[in-house]
């Protein structure tokens, strides 16, 4: 059972092979398509450029000595036009390879040494298809959550009942992959008696098998939410079902949708997110409608609205924490120094606020940095630290979806950058570095060399003082180390125990020590 679970999983990638050697490429899809991968062959450089501008593929295997262009030149016109395409490099040799710098600008995720045996080729091939895995997930997150900000608020503006659980239906398709499902709302359990003489108590709409009310048992979910309030995944079913709820209110409504083929994580936690946006507008709707709700409780509804959207992106931030053990709470921690800094420097409540954002999504882009990397127990090489140092545009790329963050996008892309103009990504120098990434860059710092970690101990608070002071003007800007040494030293007594407060009322360092997030 595992293994036909490992095939089924490779099988979802596909690799075309390229080589003017034909032996070479019908023995590597032999050998790959028995291990689970979709394979193609193809043996003219200009015929393979041509079919994969027709025809998606996930790797491609190249030879380099070819004719009549070299693997390098296949490479480069590939390049044109698709930039996600992962290429393993082929040689008879290494010292026939082209030169590290070319790899690397050529964006060629590795090469192999032909032999005999491809063991080691396979292991390459497993690192590209976790790689694309991975930044799958993302994308799903990322096209998610864009298109739940954009279109639940259009919810607010469907007067009538029908229309407004139709829309509902019609988001959730285009958010999931799913055709068949339904939803349905107990409005008893929502508004008092006297207020149901004018409504319908209960309203249900179904869409593809679920069109008919008869088609499922209502009064299952509703003993079972009752109480519990929590999603339900049958797995053999391919049954995902939400709950309806509104803040300190009770359960009012089931969101239940059923999918072709395999529940995905990214899709419980899509749906999750879009199920509780649902049930503050349906709670703020009926009782602004009949209730006429109060100023003050519509605008907490809304409150709790802005949070729930800062919760969406929020949960994507924690996985950052989750690929490495030893960096879990980092990102809190950096929010709390940074919002002292800002602080201490009187910043307006709208800096500050900016700054803890920063600060909480200072290091997302470490979503697609392969886990090996982040958690390896040695020092780095070059190609290795090359891609940790990708992470500031990642994070900014994968927020610039979300219109909500834009004015935080040049800081998470600042945030290592240096004084001296020797940072990174852009290299930037001075007061050219927005100063929220300067802040964050003190704050990063610091709790990252008092924090232990895989390939070293934590610093002591004194050896970490130090190191601010020799970075002044260097790596850091000196006013804002002196603003934060300032901090450490006056708060001494009071810095510890707030900081200690704000981790236990972290959401994630209520999990268990290595329980999956």
């Amino acid at each position: 059972m595992r293994k036909n679970k490992v095939i089924d999983q490779k099988n979802e990638f596909s690799i075309l092979t390229l080589d003017d050697d034909k032996i070479m490429t019908e023995t590597l899809q032999s050998y790959f398509q028995a291990a689970g991968y979709r394979v193609d062959i193809e043996n003219d450089p200009l015929t393979a450029i041509e079919r994969i501008k027709t025809k998606e593929y996930d790797i491609l295997l190249l030879d380099f000595l070819m004719r009549p262009i070299l693997g390098d030149e296949v490479v480069r016109q590939i390049r044109t036009f698709d930039q996600d395409l992962f290429i393993i490099l082929l040689t008879g040799h290494k010292s026939m390879a082209p030169p590290i710098k070319t790899i690397r600008e050529l964006d060629i995720q590795g090469y192999y040494e032909k032999s005999d045996r491809f063991d080691q080729l396979e292991l390459l091939i497993e690192s590209c298809a976790k790689s694309i895995r991975q930044m799958r997930t993302i994308r799903n997150y990322r096209d998610g959550l864009s298109k739940i900000l954009e279109q639940v608020p259009r919810l607010n503006h469907q007067q009538e009942l029908s229309a407004f659980l139709s829309k509902i239906l019609e988001q959730v398709s285009e958010i999931l992959p799913c055709k068949d499902g339904f939803v349905y709302l107990d409005f008893a359990r929502l508004v008092d008696d006297k207020q149901l003489q004018e409504m319908d108590p209960q309203s249900y709409l179904g869409m593809g098998k679920y069109s008919s009310r008869n088609q499922i048992d209502i009064g299952y979910f509703n003993s079972y939410f009752q109480d519990q309030q929590q999603m339900i995944e049958e797995k053999e079913k391919r049954l995902l079902t939400a709950p309806l709820s509104a803040e300190g209110r009770r359960q009012f409504g089931i969101l239940q949708m059923e999918f072709p083929d395999r529940i995905r994580h990214e899709d419980v936690q899509l749906l999750e997110v879009y199920a509780k946006q649902l049930g503050e507008i349906v709670n703020n709707l009926i009782l602004h409608s009949l209730l006429q709700l109060q100023n003050k409780e519509l605008s907490d509804a809304y409150a709790s609205m802005r949070q729930n959207y800062f919760e969406t992106i929020d949960a994507i931030r924690k996985i950052v924490d989750a690929k490495d053990f030893y960096t879990r709470g980092h990102s809190d921690r950096v929010a709390f120094y940074a919002v002292k800094i800002a602080q201490e420097m009187g910043k307006s409540s709208d800096d500050i606020e900016r700054i803890r954002v920063a600060g909480l999504f200072h290091d997302i882009g470490k979503i697609g940095i392969p886990d090996e990397i982040l958690r390896k127990n040695g020092p780095l090489t070059d190609e290795e630290y090359a891609l940790i140092k990708e992470h500031p545009s990642l994070g900014e790329q994968m927020l610039s979806s979300v219109s909500l963050f834009n004015d935080i996008l040049p800081v998470i892309a600042a945030h290592h950058e240096r004084m001296d103009g020797r940072g990174y990504p852009a290299g930037l120098t001075g007061e050219q570095i927005p100063e929220e990434a300067r802040i964050i860059s003190v704050a990063d710092s610091f709790d990252a060399m008092t924090s232990k970690r895989t390939y070293r101990s934590s610093l002591t608070r004194e050896a970490a003082i130090a190191e601010l002071k020799n970075g002044k003007n260097g790596q850091f800007d000196s006013q804002i180390v002196d603003v934060f040494l300032r901090i450490l030293d006056d708060h001494a007594d009071t810095l510890e125990q707030e900081l200690a407060q704000v981790t236990a009322e972290s959401i994630y360092f209520k999990k268990r020590e290595g329980e999956a997030i």
